[in-house]
């Protein structure tokens, strides 16, 4: 991954994103109330009714600001529990059409979520799941760089060649590969800053979940908050370790949902 920081500092002014900017993250679960203490107790967040449009939602909140969102699947639908990050588009109709000529599909709308915006989800060719986010009133999530914030999304997936290329078709990103014999990494950058990044990582790919995008959280510290995982209940996938961007582990909720944690260099 690469260090990055939001567009939404801990005290700073919250804009609207340049398209292809990751501006969201949600999660589909089958118990709310269950997930809500899990996250509250392991990042502080505190709730709110969010959107209602694809059935009961709350919004997380870190001193009253947005973070992220939450929302109950129907009991008699059995998907995938994943964080999905949004990115942020200025025509969300369009770039969905651009998703489907390039050969992903769309799966959820577009369609609008009363006056916060319009929004579509899809999956690029490789089956990987994300969001567009065109704003109104919520311009995605509202601090960043502190404890319980999304700081980077990553997309796991089995080589970088021609996903990143479907990426960079829809979103107009900017691409910088990593020149390296045996790590096959591209940094997705907007107007020169890095965004996000795709990881291929070939037959190491957990064949129980195919491609898939990664969120990686802000904590204060990265070995205590594995170890509130593990006491709430969650799973320990990779325990913490030193990076060239900080101490990283991946984690996973109650109900499976992927995550990692990574505590910057101060």
């Amino acid at each position: 991954m690469t260090e990055v920081r939001g567009s939404a500092g801990a005290n700073g002014t919250h804009a609207r994103r340049a398209p292809g900017t990751p501006c969201w993250v949600s999660l589909m679960v089958h118990g709310l109330t269950t997930t809500e203490e899990f996250y509250g107790a392991l990042f502080g967040w505190e709730f709110e009714p969010g959107p209602q449009q694809l059935g009961p939602s709350v919004r997380a909140l870190l001193d009253g600001r947005e973070v992220a969102d939450i929302g109950q699947l129907p009991p008699d639908l059995e998907l995938p529990i994943a964080w999905t990050p949004y990115f942020a588009s200025d025509d969300v109709d369009h770039t969905a059409e651009t998703v489907r000529l390039c050969g992903g599909t769309v799966g959820v709308g577009p369609l609008d979520a009363a006056e916060a915006g319009r929004m579509a989800i899809g999956s690029d060719p490789s089956g990987a799941v994300f969001g567009i986010w065109q704003a109104s009133a919520h311009l995605g999530t509202a601090v960043s760089g502190v404890h319980g914030t999304p700081v980077w999304d990553e997309l796991l997936t089995y080589d970088t060649g021609g996903v990143a290329k479907f990426y960079e078709t829809v979103f107009g990103y900017e691409e910088e590969p990593v020149v390296s014999a045996d790590f096959d990494y591209v940094t997705l950058h907007v107007g020169g800053r890095p965004v996000a990044g795709i990881h291929g990582v070939g037959l190491s790919l957990p064949r129980d979940r195919g491609p898939h995008w990664l969120t990686y959280f802000e904590v204060a510290d990265a070995d205590s908050t594995v170890r509130e995982v593990t006491a709430l209940g969650g799973l320990v996938l990779k325990p913490a370790r030193d990076s060239a961007h900080g101490r990283v582990a991946t984690v996973s909720d109650p109900e499976g949902a992927v995550f990692s944690v990574i505590q910057s260099p101060r």
